[in-house]
């Protein structure tokens, strides 16, 4: 008998702490559900009960080392280093000169067998010899290959093989405002140095003649950065966030100092092909002067087109816009002519006349399509 007595009362008990709990605990977040929420006995017993989410904070930590964002790349990057070519560096006072003259710049490697690839501006390219200090330590003897006038973007062949080749992803993915790390290599030996900013803008206008003017045979539309990307960087990689290299620093002087600026991957490869193949000896020639066309250009100056190239001297001579003894001085092409297409392709923010220009070689005959006197009409030139 004491025992029934015993379990009831233990039933009872259990019964009452199972109420409290559910009472307290179990209602109060079943009300809160949508499914449970139309019931108003649930409601009564979560009256005067409040119910505390608890709210982790997770932080997700970024990449703080630069050295392992570009760490795929930096075994592609090298030192270069141009000093003097004398006949007489072995006599004292010539090799205190040579140490004088001397320049460190980076540059890349861009196929295993040992081509490299630089900036004019990191390199002493008159009467100077090279060596190439690579990431393993190794010093090579290097010349230079060849030069596209077009880029600035210069070649040098190294004898070596199995090298790390550096592998270019696709800039027309880099949007403003993106995360960039550049590298330089310009030390007395090797040793990587890094930047980190962000991608400020592309802009399209921006062409490598160093002039007022553009000019058709020189490349245009480069990146702008918000970070110190100096003379260390040049002819160095500049790397997304995620490993990929989106471009190269290069530089100018213009108006009395020196820009810098970033060379798109996507235009890269297309020197880079022509090297490889030893054809920039056959790089097209035309010979104009020009203002790219945007829409405020044009509805400032009351242009029918807000896209092109404007054949422009601001002497309004013809033999200031257009080369004497050019490709462009021997077609019909005049002063104030807008060229709008290439070969039936648009010229436009996305393609620039010179990027339309350089898919065709030296020799070949192409067709600009312009607007003279609000009329459009043809014209063929032989570059």
């Amino acid at each position: 008998m004491f025992k029934k007595i015993l379990f009831i009362i233990l039933i009872i008990f259990v019964s009452g702490i199972s109420g409290i709990v559910a009472d307290r605990y179990l209602f109060p977040h079943l009300i809160a559900t949508k499914l449970f929420s139309k019931y108003e006995f649930l409601k009564k017993s979560a009256e005067n009960v409040t119910v505390i989410n608890k709210t982790e904070q997770v932080y997700v930590k970024e990449e703080s080392s630069l050295d392992k964002i570009a760490n795929q790349v930096s075994s592609s990057v090298v030192n270069i280093i141009s000093y003097p070519n004398s006949e007489t560096k072995n006599s004292k006072s010539a090799n205190v000169g040579a140490a004088a003259l001397s320049k460190n710049g980076a540059g890349v490697i861009i196929t295993s067998d040992g081509l490299i690839m630089t900036c004019l501006g990191a390199i002493n390219s008159e009467n100077s010899r090279y060596k190439i200090i690579a990431a393993d330590g190794n010093v090579y003897d290097a010349e230079i290959s060849s030069v596209d006038l077009w880029s600035n973007l210069v070649f040098l062949k190294i004898n070596a093989s199995n090298l790390p080749a550096i592998s270019f992803g696709n800039s027309d993915d880099v949007k403003s405002g993106e995360k960039i790390v550049g590298i330089g290599n310009n030390q007395g030996g090797y040793r990587n140095r890094y930047a980190s900013g962000q991608i400020s803008s592309f802009n399209p206008t921006y062409n490598l003649s160093g002039k007022a003017l553009s000019m058709s045979d020189k490349l245009e539309g480069i990146f702008e950065f918000n970070v110190d990307l100096g003379k260390d960087y040049i002819g160095g990689p500049l790397v997304d966030y995620s490993g990929q290299v989106v471009g190269v620093l290069g530089s100018i002087e213009k108006e009395s100092r020196l820009d810098y600026f970033g060379i798109p991957s996507n235009k890269i490869k297309l020197v880079m092909d022509r090297a490889i193949k030893k054809e920039l000896g056959n790089n097209y020639q035309l010979g104009v002067y020009y203002i790219p066309l945007t829409k405020t250009y044009s509805l400032t100056n009351n242009l029918p087109q807000s896209e092109g190239a404007l054949v422009y001297s601001s002497s309004g001579q013809q033999g200031l816009a257009i080369i004497s003894g050019s490709p462009a001085s021997k077609s019909d092409l005049k002063i104030n002519d807008i060229i709008t297409q290439v070969n039936g392709e648009k010229i436009s923010e996305d393609k620039s006349f010179p990027d339309l220009l350089y898919k065709y070689k030296k020799g070949e005959e192409i067709k600009l399509t312009i607007i003279r006197d609000s009329r459009e009409m043809e014209i063929k030139v032989q570059l």
